[in-house]
């Protein structure tokens, strides 16, 4: 590989993928939203890690976009079930975290 090759793969950024909101309906990066998971067991997990498998619906990471998705009933479209509010109180102290 010749110099140039090299300068150009370290230019190069990753493609951050995009996910949207259940809340606003905005596309953001994935590491904007707080992922929302539903495993085949059925349980509903708040995922920081992002990697557990299962259905998911994310949420970005301010109080308003909670409100929404709480208003518009987001979560409970996209798992077409209903969503206990331990999720939602578990999701507001990650929003915290963020913070």
């Amino acid at each position: 590989m010749t110099q140039p090759q090299k300068a150009n793969q370290q230019l190069k950024t990753r493609h951050q993928p995009l996910r949207r909101c259940v809340g606003c309906k905005e596309m953001k990066e994935k590491s904007q939203v707080i992922r929302i998971s539903l495993g085949k067991d059925g349980d509903m997990n708040v995922d920081p890690t992002g990697k557990m498998h299962g259905r998911a619906a994310y949420i970005c990471q301010n109080s308003s976009c909670l409100e929404s998705a709480k208003k518009i009933r987001g979560l409970e479209r996209s798992f077409k079930r209903s969503v206990p509010p331990e999720i939602y109180e578990e999701i507001a102290k990650q929003m915290e975290m963020f913070l």
